[in-house]
């Protein structure tokens, strides 16, 4: 119980909410670190993702590439980089990206993929182009899956993304790794709680984007306004 009080203590203690090294300042380092994770990730996962579910073409390949890159273990990856380009904010992004594309690449292109065929045909017979089909037929459908994607890389780098502190970075790990440095460990459990707190915040905003995604991807609301008139032609 001695821990739990002094966490708690930790926690609720005025100078640890303030200054450089204070859980504010923390949380923006990793919430930065995080997002700039996910748009490196998005750079690559995205684009395949669309091509992939669009044109059916080297799924396979992206399934396999994908379950490889879960297999990496992040810690041993961020050695790597960090040998490889020096300390520094590279290594621990490049290692952080390898994790978040598999859950991103797979939630686009499942999204695209979950486009009713009928409604694509229907729309490529009325003379819409693949690019037209694509940004206004398949991606609204497929938003909530993409959504989820996103979300499940996102909760993924926000979890690990602690390991920035192993190359002497900030965020919140920078918690964990001083206090086991000094075994403080009220320290290390409240820098953990501090990361599953905010990991289940980005996971509630998440999903009410993804709950709203659904409403709108429901039947009559699937398409874009200008989609939908072209659709209904006749």
């Amino acid at each position: 119980m001695s821990v739990l009080t002094d966490t708690a203590d930790w926690l609720l203690e005025a100078d640890h909410w303030s200054g450089a090294g204070g859980i504010p300042t923390r949380v923006a380092e990793h919430v930065g670190y995080t997002g700039l994770t996910l748009l490196g990730a998005a750079a690559v996962a995205v684009p395949l993702g669309l091509y992939i579910g669009h044109t059916g073409r080297f799924r396979s390949a992206a399934i396999s590439i994908t379950g490889a890159l879960r297999a990496l273990p992040t810690l041993g990856v961020l050695t790597w980089f960090t040998l490889l380009v020096g300390i520094g904010l590279t290594a621990p992004v490049l290692a952080l990206v390898l994790l978040a594309i598999p859950p991103l690449l797979a939630g686009v292109y499942s999204g695209i993929e979950s486009a009713d065929p009928q409604t694509v045909d229907a729309a490529r017979a009325q003379g819409m182009t693949e690019w037209q089909i694509l940004r206004s037929v398949e991606v609204p459908i497929g938003l909530p899956l993409i959504i989820g994607g996103l979300r499940n890389a996102t909760l993924q780098v926000v979890a690990t993304a602690t390991v920035a502190a192993y190359v002497s970075l900030g965020g919140l790990g920078r918690y964990i790794f001083d206090g086991q440095a000094v075994r403080d460990y009220p320290q290390m459990a409240a820098g953990s709680i501090v990361v599953v707190a905010l990991a289940l915040v980005l996971d509630g905003l998440f999903a009410v984007a993804q709950n709203t995604a659904q409403r709108a991807a429901r039947p009559g609301h699937s398409t874009s306004p200008s989609a939908r008139r072209t659709l209904t032609t006749t």
